[in-house]
């Protein structure tokens, strides 16, 4: 009875964030300084599935089709990844508290795009340095995790990306205080504050396969993942090789990382928050915790950006909205978890 119970409740909460990914894509194809109702973009969608001419006027396709559906594209696989990388993360290191910039990814990212806007390359440029970037500084915090053999792995491995991290955002602060300050300073702030207001549909079909890539080995390996929160002898003694199965999370979850990073700045709180908003919905195990995280976080993040440009004249960057969001949803979330282990 309770196996029955709790696979409905599964189910629930897959309905719940499915339900609510639909709403916000709904809301977000309409919302805008250019608003659409739900008939207009019912419309554009059936006249473009079926080949036929748009009853909508030229200038409210150009903005459903050109401007919108990338940037809803993208919001959708960037906050997938990062909630799947976070849960991953978070299940791996056993550790709630860990989020997908844990091993310098995100700092690795900032830097490349940083080096790149400082040296006045192309936006696409720009990514790709980003992109490098992130895979660069977590290969070197594996490396420097597999060099040292005497303390626990995983503990080398956090304190190898923490201080990694703080070493390349000291680069980052460094590059700012030579970039130009009339040009080159205000394009780094705002490609560090996040943000989808740039992303073209070019960009999207480069990154967003990676993205999906990068998903790939954690839905396959999702049942293994439980057993990492296992000692590893134990883990050791039913048959998976825990050093291997950390790798590949790492790499998949680095990749997913460094793709979304690369593509929309950085945006925080996403892994860190929505797995324990998805584990409260469907529980600890990673075989429904994966899909209710994916779920959830592409609404997160498509929902901050929709109101990142229409709740002002000016657009606001994309990692503020998170972080505005994610840090006092998070304290609730400590607090009402501390609560309720008082009550124990």
């Amino acid at each position: 009875m309770q196996r029955v119970m709790a696979r409905l409740g599964c189910i629930g909460g897959w309905g719940l964030g499915l339900a609510l990914l639909v709403l916000v894509l709904l809301w977000a194809l309409g919302a805008g300084q250019f608003p659409l109702t739900p008939a207009q973009v019912w419309q554009s969608l059936y006249a473009k599935i079926g080949g036929s001419a748009s009853p909508l006027p030229g200038n409210a396709e150009t903005v459903l089709w050109n401007i919108r559906m990338p940037r809803i594209a993208a919001g959708v696989a960037v906050g997938a990844v990062l909630a799947a990388a976070g849960a991953a993360y978070q299940g791996m290191f056993r550790n709630p508290l860990v989020s997908p910039d844990i091993l310098g990814v995100s700092a690795g990212a900032g830097l490349g795009a940083v080096v790149g806007i400082f040296w006045g390359f192309s936006m696409a440029v720009v990514q790709l340095l980003a992109f490098a970037g992130g895979l660069a500084a977590v290969a070197v915090v594996v490396l420097i995790s597999t060099s040292v053999r005497r303390h626990d792995p995983v503990l080398v491995l956090v304190l190898a990306g923490i201080a990694l991290g703080a070493l390349l955002g000291a680069g980052i602060a460094l590059i700012k205080t030579l970039a130009d300050p009339n040009t080159q300073l205000p394009s780094i702030t705002f490609w560090l504050m996040g943000g989808l207001s740039a992303v073209t549909l070019q960009d999207v079909g480069a990154t967003v396969p990676v993205m999906l890539l990068a998903l790939v080995p954690m839905a396959l390996l999702r049942w293994r993942i439980n057993l990492l929160g296992l000692p590893d002898e134990e883990a050791l003694s039913l048959g998976v090789s825990v050093r291997t199965l950390r790798l590949l999370l790492v790499a998949s979850a680095t990749l997913g990382t460094a793709a979304a990073v690369s593509l929309a700045g950085i945006i925080g709180w996403v892994g860190l928050v929505v797995p324990h908003v998805a584990r409260l919905l469907v529980g600890p195990n990673f075989v429904r915790l994966l899909p209710a995280s994916v779920l959830l976080g592409a609404g997160f993040v498509v929902a901050a950006d929709t109101l990142a440009r229409s709740v002002a004249r000016i657009e606001l960057p994309l990692g503020i909205l998170t972080s505005l969001v994610g840090a006092p949803f998070f304290l609730y979330l400590l607090a009402r978890t501390g609560r309720q282990g008082g009550g124990q």
